[in-house]
């Protein structure tokens, strides 16, 4: 886990000064919304089928992981963000609690629960969490898998 809010950024913007790539963001208010997994799910679908995004089962997992964490373990999720560019797709999850994550080692895939950040990190390239002073954010990101290399 990192807490560089700024990866894919990075990626996108690199050291070549030149004109950086579009990055297109959508947010979606989720605090004390019903069902709040299910609207993240469908609202991270239709977004990803606008965009073209190739591999849409991998990132709704990422998305339906981190919302149900928040469900779980921080009181509910305040936001969803998406954010696509050309270097691939990172999903943001903000909740009210100070409290970071932390994976469950040994992972125990035959024992219920504890599965979710191992979700998380299986399906993102990168995750991380950023605390902020309304709680924190959780962020994952994947690569584009057709995306330029350089």
């Amino acid at each position: 886990m990192t807490s560089s809010r700024d990866a894919l950024d990075d990626r996108v913007h690199g050291s070549s000064g030149g004109t950086a790539p579009a990055v297109q963001r959508r947010r979606l208010p989720l605090a004390g919304l019903p069902k709040p997994v299910g609207r993240a799910r469908s609202f991270t679908a239709d977004a990803l089928r606008d965009w073209s995004w190739p591999d849409a089962e991998d990132a709704g997992l990422l998305v339906t992981e981190l919302v149900a964490n928040a469900m779980m373990h921080a009181g509910g999720p305040l936001e969803l963000v998406l954010a696509i560019s050309p270097a691939g797709l990172r999903v943001e999850v903000s909740d009210a609690s100070p409290d970071l994550p932390e994976p469950r080692l040994p992972h125990t895939p035959g024992l219920p629960g504890g599965h979710g950040l191992f979700i998380v990190q299986h399906t993102s390239t990168r995750w991380g969490a950023v605390p902020h002073d309304q709680g924190k954010t959780l962020w994952a990101e994947i690569d584009r898998p057709d995306a330029p290399t350089g």
